[in-house]
């Protein structure tokens, strides 16, 4: 009885596994391992304690978001039309709409520079990309794309390997973790923010909840939906410590600050040899396709939810037409912002997740106004602590964000 009780948890957590593990491991998309190894070249393992505390955070605001769409079956903006208006939710809506074009942009800007790493023109890549996300998303069935994104996460195991490779000062390491350090120049506010805004994003709350409602997940098999938010940010973070720590071992100590994706490439030498660039390659092409199949849809869901039109990858195109409409203009618009003038791709990526940290502090007082509602949520409000987390999180962002334009940003 006892082993048919634990194979009958394991099977309620398999059914439920997927929005966490997506969402974290979309962090290490393009603009994550842009973020992640500009920071690791610039400021070296002096950055992780940063990387600690934000994995907190971003466990605080996903497992709210899952617990809010487990409790009431609605997506985080379909809450807030109900609850704080129109107007509220236009102006939200239209800060995710933006900052998520400028992400979506910025994954597309991973794939063109993959594809030029490889000697291929953006001019190619880029069509084959945006169709090669739209008929995965659109013609698959939700559990079939869930199982390939989560499949092209794989990629990030390099990172663990080649930092097992060089075999860095590990004391040095831990120490960097725990003890925080500050800087107060523009570049590092810079470098917060946009590590912020590539970890804890708003979009991902959207997805986690719109997700989480979307499968029918109640608090019953809530359980394990915790698990996989707790599970996915971890996985997803120590990836992202491991790009510091192969950037800060690789590229810090000889003095080179990432500029571009062969400079980013360096970090993998230890392990691949002349195959970095190929190996880095293949993993900036499978992360910016990762996130760009769930960026749209994050997008989608929100404005969908605003208007009351059909949603979800469970319908077909037919019965909700503004949803596959919204999420392929999405990905055209996307396409043929990179394929304009010749941007520098790179800072593209990283800078882009400065917008995100930026709306993330709205959000948060919007999500804790829903999650503390008792009306809305009955018996699984907020505790304290998450509440105390989620505010000083917010505080910090509002701070970062005011002393970036005091210093000229």
């Amino acid at each position: 009885m006892r082993s048919r009780g634990t194979l009958k948890r394991i099977a309620m957590f398999l059914a439920v596994l997927g929005p966490g593990l997506i969402t974290a491991s979309a962090d290490n998309d393009a603009p994550g391992i842009a973020t992640y190894s500009m920071a690791g070249s610039t400021f070296g393992y002096s950055f992780l304690w940063i990387l600690v505390w934000i994995t907190l955070g971003e466990v605080v605001v996903q497992e709210m978001a899952a617990r809010s769409g487990a409790v009431t079956g609605k997506g985080l903006t379909d809450l807030i039309r109900e609850r704080f208006g129109l107007r509220v939710t236009f102006f939200v809506v239209l800060g995710l709409i933006v900052a998520n074009l400028g992400t979506t942009a910025a994954q597309f800007a991973g794939v063109a520079s993959a594809a030029e790493m490889f000697g291929l023109s953006r001019y190619i890549a880029l069509p084959l990309a945006g169709f090669a996300v739209w008929a995965l998303v659109t013609r698959a069935s939700y559990k079939r794309v869930e199982r390939v994104l989560l499949a092209l996460s794989l990629y990030a195991v390099a990172y663990v390997v080649s930092a097992i490779v060089i075999d860095p000062p590990w004391g040095e390491i831990l120490r960097a973790a725990v003890v925080p350090t500050f800087q107060t120049d523009r570049q590092y506010v810079l470098a917060v923010l946009a590590t912020i805004g590539t970890t804890i994003t708003p979009w991902a709350a959207v997805y986690m909840q719109a997700s989480v409602a979307d499968k029918g997940i109640t608090m019953k098999e809530y359980g394990s939906s915790r698990l996989d938010v707790i599970l996915g940010a971890a996985v997803g973070n120590i990836v992202s410590a491991f790009i510091i720590i192969c950037t800060a071992a690789t590229l810090y100590v000889r003095g080179i600050t990432v500029s571009s994706a062969e400079e980013a490439a360096l970090a993998l030498a230890p392990v691949a040899g002349a195959w970095a660039e190929i190996l880095f390659g293949v993993g900036l092409l499978g992360a910016s396709l990762l996130a760009a199949s769930v960026l749209p849809l994050a997008t989608t869901y929100a404005v969908c939810e605003v208007f009351g039109w059909e949603r979800g990858l469970d319908r077909e195109p037919g019965e909700a037409r503004m949803f596959y409409g919204l999420y392929t203009a999405i990905i055209v618009a996307s396409v043929l912002l990179v394929m304009g003038p010749r941007l520098p791709l790179f800072p593209l990526m990283w800078l882009s997740q400065v917008a995100n940290a930026v709306l993330l502090p709205v959000v948060l007082v919007l999500m804790l106004r829903l999650a503390n509602d008792r009306h809305l949520m009955g018996d699984y409000t907020n505790g304290r602590a998450i509440n105390a987390i989620a505010i000083i999180l917010g505080v910090l962002v509002v701070a970062a964000t005011g002393a970036l334009f005091v210093s000229g940003g």
